[in-house]
């Protein structure tokens, strides 16, 4: 079974994929902190309940933007699922060109979610709005070519800079108010901060769409895909997984890159050399 890991500024989620479909998928705050022997202690738990021993898993699969939690995550898959784990990275098998200009600066949850979408929903042309931390917009034309996008701030830090700069307003939760016009300050902040930011995706696509050949399908990703596509038309497609099903294409596409014989790896790794890489 394959184990992917998607290592995000919020969450790392872990899902177990056996070939078929995913049979585990569990959530944890980011801690770049976290060792790799706390990740063990949560994960196998985890996996015991749901009927998976660590011995189920023969490869592993990283897509992180932190690269401070890569260390941990990758001693998680060697000392205790006995793996090597493939990092996504843009030196791998996209199976499709990468249009930008510095590629290794490139968020690999960008890349991903360009793969799955291409793979999911036709080849392109195609818009990726994957609501995280940040929230990003990423194109794929009619050729299948990723051509790069935007970033904006996610609607929670927008959230916490409104809370923290003015004194007097309250820390809101993020959702759909009944009605534009708040007749409190709580309602009225949430009025603001969801349709100003359906206000600013619509906008951001609507100009993206406009610098390309023909109308793209839009697709929406990231835990607050579903409550943003309640208060909008914009989209054609709403994937909460996207990142995971570009983790899971990639390892499939990239399986000549996997280390078959690790007890050579744990050679290399008692040997001293750094293990950082």
């Amino acid at each position: 079974m394959l184990l992917v890991i998607d290592a995000g500024n919020t969450n790392v989620v872990f899902a177990v994929h056996d070939g078929g479909s995913w049979v585990g998928r569990w959530r944890i705050s980011t801690d770049d902190r976290r060792t790799a022997d706390e990740y063990a202690v949560w994960l196998l738990a985890l996996m015991e309940r749901a009927g998976l021993g660590p011995d189920c898993v023969t490869q592993a699969i990283i897509g992180t933007v932190v690269p401070a939690a890569l260390y941990d995550l990758r001693r998680l898959c060697r000392c205790w699922l006995h793996v090597e784990p493939l990092v996504a990275n843009h030196e791998l098998d996209w199976q499709m060109d990468v249009l930008v200009d510095t590629p290794a600066e490139l968020g690999a949850d960008r890349l991903l979610n360009g793969l799955a979408a291409r793979q999911l929903y036709g080849g392109g042309p195609l818009v990726v709005v994957d609501f995280g931390t940040a929230t990003t917009f990423d194109v794929v034309d009619a050729r299948g070519r990723y051509c790069g996008g935007a970033i904006a701030p996610g609607v929670n830090l927008s959230m916490d800079a409104l809370h923290q700069a003015a004194a007097r307003l309250p820390r809101v939760s993020v959702g759909r108010p009944v009605e534009a016009i708040g007749r409190s300050t709580s309602v009225a902040m949430r009025s603001g901060l969801f349709w100003g930011y359906v206000g600013l995706v619509e906008g951001i696509v609507h100009r993206i769409a406009g610098e390309m050949d023909e109308r793209p399908k839009v697709v929406a990703t990231g835990g607050l895909a579903p409550l943003f596509s309640e208060g909008t038309a914009l989209f054609d497609e709403v994937a909460p997984d996207l990142t995971l099903e570009g983790l899971r294409m990639l390892a499939a596409q990239n399986r000549d890159r996997f280390i078959t014989d690790f007890s050579g790896q744990q050679a290399h790794d008692a040997s001293g050399h750094p293990d950082n890489a």
